[in-house]
């Protein structure tokens, strides 16, 4: 496994992982994930709808839509996954990709796998930025062609909005309830119909994925874990293993010269 922040504006995270058993629960990002498989194959539930992602396609996973993932073989899966931000992929474009995930484009998956040997050599930088603007382009190209008209908001999103707003210091169901007026049974009743996990999932998933950036800032686990609203290191860890695979510790590179391996 490596996991490091390259010095290219837009990419917030390259991970590099082989797992044969780890079983992704619900989760989230508030980045887009741009996942490639090179050996078996993944399976994952997004927006409520079952996908996949075999060695020819190019998955994107939209930010703050949940979803998990799990090995489709017995043989596990080897994957690399970038994390970009807003100023790659605008937020519009979320619905997009949220209804259909994943392209089946042999040249963008050929693009994204030359990005990814390209950001594993320090000194290239604007070799990668020249090649995220052709796979961004492609990308948009692809997510406007379906872009669909999005739905007014219910209490769902409100309260996804408050805990996107307070993810430190997070808020009591009740304190929610008032904020979006619905009783707090129901609150969490629609959430978890819109979204498939939990308000407390959703906001601990949401820790787990600051506390991963924090991390990569070179934090160590037990700041990263009070920096991310986790009560100590030991919550974080339990939380951060079951989501990403690994412990706090183990996640980060020492240096970007160590890289993926």
């Amino acid at each position: 496994m490596s996991a490091w922040r390259p010095q290219v504006p837009g990419v917030t995270e390259v991970f590099h992982a082989h797992f044969t058993e780890h079983a992704y629960p619900m989760h989230v990002h508030d980045v887009w994930t741009l996942l490639i498989v090179d050996s078996g194959a993944v399976r994952y539930d997004l927006n409520r709808h079952a996908c996949g992602t075999l060695h020819e396609t190019v998955s994107l996973l939209p930010p703050h839509v949940p979803h998990n993932g799990s090995p489709a073989t017995s043989e596990g899966f080897r994957k690399r996954v970038l994390y970009v931000d807003s100023s790659i992929l605008d937020p519009t474009l979320i619905g997009a990709a949220a209804d259909t995930p994943d392209l089946s484009d042999p040249l963008l998956r050929t693009r994204v796998g030359q990005l990814h040997g390209v950001l594993a050599q320090r000194g290239e930088e604007l070799e990668a930025e020249s090649r995220l603007a052709f796979i961004g382009e492609r990308l948009r190209t692809h997510l406007r062609a379906r872009e669909v008209l999005v739905p007014g908001q219910g209490v769902a999103e409100q309260l996804r909005e408050l805990l996107d707003a307070r993810v430190r210091e997070g808020l009591t169901l009740q304190e929610a309830a008032e904020l979006v007026h619905a009783h707090p049974a129901h609150l969490v009743r629609a959430f978890t119909a819109r979204f498939g996990l939990a308000p407390h999932q959703y906001l601990t998933s949401r820790r787990v994925d600051h506390a991963r950036s924090l991390l990569l800032d070179g934090l160590p686990p037990a700041e990263a874990a009070t920096a991310a609203g986790f009560y100590d290191q030991a919550h974080l860890g339990r939380h951060f293993k079951r989501v990403v695979g690994v412990p706090p510790g183990r996640f980060r590179c020492p240096t970007w010269a160590d890289g993926p391996h």
